[in-house]
């Protein structure tokens, strides 16, 4: 048999007086929640009644209606339009639209009211919201009826204006309205959909991750550069600021990262041009300077300027006003706010008049420059008076001739090259073609540039060992570098100890370096260390930590050795230029002053003259010299006759024993002076010279030695 389904029957609907309705005991709702009373009662005033109340009729002990209803189910209403009648608002008799119950439990009916409730999905109050401002509402008049704040309203906006591809991921809980919030820092959709794509496959979908990549083209309006120009110049420019309406944001983020360094370019460039007119020679402008940019500069001493009159007199009465306040409430425990405050502007007025101006010489404003730049809160810095090495003024007895000023380099303050290359550390003397032997070989050719760059090879290994044995000198010599780089910059170049401890490589090497005295000393003390130290450099710190000052020192002495670099190298393997050739020279003399403070012996080193190191490899002129110098005029006229192989063969013998050494090896103690110079003017040796022709010329000799 076919059931049929029951039909349902709705509870009939009246209006009845307002005055004819009381509570119900069973209605559930206890605690107060929600929209207020207070809002309920606006909205029905402002929109009448749109749920009508859920009663039932209330009887008498006999069961006959008594004219009055009870009402479970909508208190809150009850409760709002009983404050309209309070208000006066509404007459007490006012009818109001009821669903009567007869059937079923009051309680229940109550309970089942709100149980079945289902509250607004907040993409549908966004939505909401965004349809109401679009049909003419202003936010303002929104919040005003739905008693929200105008901030929620802008949030509530914000939400619904996200790219509706995520508003439905959203709807389909697919995202957190955390993460939804996010995406409101940007309107840019294509973009919102293109994060979420990425970050939704990643799993880094955090909040904070979204805005991140959001605005990771972006700059904040904290960063220094949006301070310095300022958010109002920035956007009346035309420049977008993104905002985010649900996180701290210190001011937003500007979009249009171009048009904000075009603004900060041409606002440093304004203030550049101000400080530039004071007088300086150069002004270097950029947002920010790395730290040490002004290593190498010198900076000038400036005075700052004089106090006037009127200022002098300010400065007293502050400082009487300050001395008073402190007498009046010295022993106080809190000081009166206007006291505190007033004594806030006393110590800044005083400091602003510590702040004055710095007065420069013009002379040396003409030569010198200052550096603008942006500090961290967006401010203006100005640092002045820095000088150029190239713009110094060096005193030379060349510049006060009259012809000095030729070439124009003192108009522009540069040295000419004689002051900036100084005296030579060894001086050859000339190449003049006209002065040769019987076999055609110049008398005062210079050395060949391989052959010096050989011999410095060995000296600075021989140093390095001899350092290595001197651990007190090796402390002083470190302590020399740190003391040049820190506080004198334009001679950090000027040294031999590379205090980086990258053993320099040798360019050219003699025969059999590996094997001499030096190198096999050096080897056996770094394995005897390699030894004792821990296998892993994570161990290394405890075990020279247990280590005592000596070994310490010794282990220190040995390390700092391997940086020694005393080899002479031609212009031509190092970077052009006069300075360059300085920073040479000025390595060579600290070389030697190390070497007198080591007492570097080259022939305890095992250095001595043979045909294969030296004299199979010089003129017959200097092989002839070597042997005068160190036995004297007989002994060279033994040998003058000779042809150069059997020359230098019997200067060998000769010179065994005798300690002598060529230049390059001698140190400044024992240097010898040349016997020419080239006219009155100072000159580089060829090995460190500029001009080309004169390393060709020393290259020559090295292959006509090497044809003999």
């Amino acid at each position: 048999m076919t059931r049929v389904a029951q039909k349902i029957t709705l509870s009939p609907s009246r209006d009845i007086p307002f005055n004819k309705l009381v509570l119900s005991q069973s209605n559930v709702r206890r605690i107060k929640g929600g929209i207020s009373i207070e809002q309920l009662a606006e909205s029905i005033a402002e929109r009448t009644l749109l749920q009508s109340l859920n009663v039932r009729a209330v009887v008498d002990a006999e069961g006959k209606e008594t004219g009055m209803f009870e009402v479970p189910a909508g208190g809150r209403r009850y409760r709002a339009l009983e404050l309209l009648v309070k208000q006066k608002r509404m007459t007490k008799t006012q009818a109001v639209p009821c669903v009567v119950r007869d059937q079923g439990s009051a309680l229940d009916d109550s309970l089942a009211e709100n149980d079945q409730r289902v509250g607004l999905h907040p993409l549908d109050q966004f939505r909401a919201f965004q349809a109401l401002r679009k049909g003419g509402m202003s936010e303002e008049e929104i919040a005003a009826r739905h008693f929200v704040a105008v901030a929620v309203v802008k949030q509530r906006l914000r939400l619904a204006a996200v790219s509706p591809a995520l508003l439905d991921v959203y709807a389909a809980d697919g995202m957190t309205l955390e993460q939804l919030m996010a995406f409101t820092v940007t309107a840019d959709h294509g973009r919102q959909q293109e994060v979420w794509d990425k970050v939704s496959r990643s799993g880094c979908d955090e909040p904070y991750q979204i805005r991140r990549q959001l605005t990771e083209q972006t700059v904040r309006a904290s960063d220094r550069r949006a301070q310095f120009v300022g958010l109002a110049s920035y956007e009346a420019a035309g420049g977008m600021v993104l905002r985010d309406l649900f996180e701290a944001d210190d001011g937003g983020w500007l979009q249009d990262v171009a048009l904000l360094d075009r603004l900060v370019a041409e606002k440093l460039q304004a203030e550049a041009e101000r400080v530039g007119a004071e007088g300086w020679k150069w002004i270097s402008a950029a947002v920010d300077f790395p730290f040490g940019h002004t290593h190498g500069l010198r900076e000038l001493d400036g005075e700052p300027a004089p106090l006037a009159a009127d200022e002098l007199a300010s400065i007293e009465a502050l400082k009487t006003e300050l001395a008073k306040i402190e007498a009046d409430y010295g022993q106080a425990d809190e000081l009166p706010d206007d006291v505190d405050q007033r004594l806030g502007e006393i110590e800044a007025a005083l400091q602003s008049f510590d702040e004055r101006p710095v007065i420069y010489d013009s002379a040396e404003m003409a030569r010198s420059g200052a550096f603008v730049s942006i500090d961290s809160e967006g401010r203006l810095r100005v640092a002045r008076g820095f000088v150029r090495p190239e713009d110094e003024v060096v005193a030379s007895s060349d510049q006060t001739d009259a012809g000095a000023g030729a070439d124009g380099d003192d108009r522009l303050g540069i040295p000419d090259a004689k002051a900036r290359t100084g005296s030579p550390a060894i001086e050859i003397g000339n190449t003049d073609a006209e002065a040769a032997d019987e076999d055609g070989e110049d008398l005062e050719r210079p050395l060949p540039d391989r052959l010096i760059t050989e011999l410095s090879a060995y000296r600075t290994l021989a140093l390095r060992d001899a350092l290595g044995r001197e651990p007190s000198i090796a402390f002083q010599a470190v302590l020399h570098s740190f003391v040049l780089a820190t506080f004198y910059p334009f001679g950090s170049a000027l040294n031999c100890l590379e205090i980086s401890l990258r053993t320099p490589s040798f360019p050219a090497q003699p025969p059999g370096l590996q094997d001499s005295i030096p190198a096999k000393a050096i080897a056996a003390r770094h394995a005897a260390w390699k030894a004792k130290l821990p296998a892993s450099d994570e161990d290394l710190w405890a075990a020279l930590t247990v280590m005592d000052g000596t070994a310490q020192a010794e282990l220190f002495a040995h390390c700092a050795a391997q940086a020694v670099n005393a080899i002479s190298e031609p212009a031509n393997r190092v970077q052009q230029g006069r300075l360059s050739a300085h920073g040479v020279r000025g390595r060579l003399e600290q070389a030697d002053r190390l070497s007198r403070a080591v007492g570097l012996d080259m022939i305890s080193a095992g250095w001595k003259p043979t045909v294969d190191n030296y004299l199979g490899r010089v003129t017959k002129h200097r092989i002839l010299q070597a042997v005068r110098e160190a036995k004297g005029e007989a002994a060279a006229q033994l040998v003058d006759h000779l042809k150069k192989p059997d020359m230098a063969r019997e200067a060998e013998r000769l010179l065994e024993g005798s300690r002598w050494l060529p230049e390059p090896l001698r140190g400044a103690e024992t240097e010898v002076t040349a016997e020419s110079e080239r006219g009155d003017a100072e000159s580089l040796p060829a090995f460190l010279s500029e001009d080309e022709e004169a390393v060709e010329g020393a290259d020559e000799v090295e292959e006509i030695v090497a044809a003999e």
